[in-house]
């Protein structure tokens, strides 16, 4: 029997495994993924730029003079910073008595709309009583009733009350608009929270009044700084209720305050009227930045359910 002594060549493991595509470098990864952000950038900046444009040129306006404003370019600089445009806007435009007159008129309304607005929400959707359902779709009917339709009865009742001299219709007819959106979105939050809870604090000896305060106000805290954010922009800006309602001069508010700016023949002083609606802006937007995680948490609180 002959034995085999020639030399046995083995396969090495490399020889016989497949090769691996080469890993794509760190810094080949890193620019896939720039490149891949390059069109967001892009849109991010235009959008930026058509929201920033208006700011940048109100404000540049509200340092020029008149015949500046005019004559140059509309995102020139100004020659002469002209300071007195807000001083102007402060006295002559009553700015200062417009601006005491909607917080006058602002903080009472949102207050009284998110108070009603949150109760009404609770007792529709957590409560259980026999035709809560129609009572919701009854107040969902007030949405789809145009303001602009209910101007003038509401005029007459209120000078028939005689209470068309101050600024209590402002505050009835803003009330009443801003109740039966802020009654559907409550109704909406308290949807997304578990009943369970409600029940175990039946269960436990608590009464609907001591729930409603003690595990349903605290739980609906972003939803009620947001509804309570949406309508103090709302009324802060309106224009045409406080329009109607608004008989004398020193009851305007800051929006009808800036119709003061132009006169009797139609001109507009543009320096004190750009200076005027830059406080206005201004102060909206540090309350926006300000609350602007609350807002954002609020939106979302009644997006999951349970």
């Amino acid at each position: 029997m002959a034995i085999d002594t020639a030399p046995r060549t083995t396969a090495t493991p490399s020889r016989l495994a497949p090769e691996l595509p080469a890993r794509p470098s760190q810094a080949g990864r890193t620019f896939r993924r720039v490149l891949r952000r390059i069109p967001v950038w892009i849109i991010v900046t235009l959008l930026l730029v058509v929201v920033l444009y208006p700011q940048v040129w109100m404000i540049l306006g509200s340092f020029k003079t008149q015949s500046e404003f005019l004559s140059s370019p509309a995102l020139s600089l100004p020659e002469t910073w002209q300071f007195d445009n807000y001083l102007t806007a402060l006295t002559n435009g009553n700015v200062g008595q417009n601006y005491l007159n909607s917080v006058l008129v602002t903080i009472p309304s949102v207050i009284l709309i998110v108070m009603i607005g949150v109760a009404a929400g609770y007792a529709l959707e957590v409560m259980i009583w026999k035709g809560r359902h129609g009572v919701l779709l009854y107040i969902l009917a007030g949405i789809m009733v145009p303001g602009q339709m209910i101007l003038v009865p509401l005029f007459i009742v209120y000078f028939r009350m005689g209470i068309t001299d101050t600024l209590l219709p402002l505050i009835v007819t803003y009330t009443v608009m801003g109740l039966p959106l802020t009654t559907f979105l409550m109704a909406t939050y308290f949807r997304s929270v578990p009943r369970e809870i409600f029940e175990a604090a039946t269960v436990d000896g608590s009464g609907p009044l001591r729930s409603f305060f003690v595990i349903g106000v605290p739980m609906m805290k972003n939803a009620i700084l947001t509804i309570g954010l949406v309508q103090f922009f709302s009324v802060w800006n309106d224009l045409l209720i406080a329009l109607t309602f608004t008989t004398r001069p020193e009851l305007a508010t800051i929006q009808v305050g800036l119709l003061s700016l132009s006169d009797e023949y139609g001109s507009t002083q543009y320096g004190p009227l750009f200076a005027a609606v830059s406080i206005n802006i201004v102060v909206l937007l540090i309350v926006f930045m300000v609350l602007n995680k609350k807002i954002m948490a609020g939106m979302a609180a009644g997006s999951v359910k349970g």
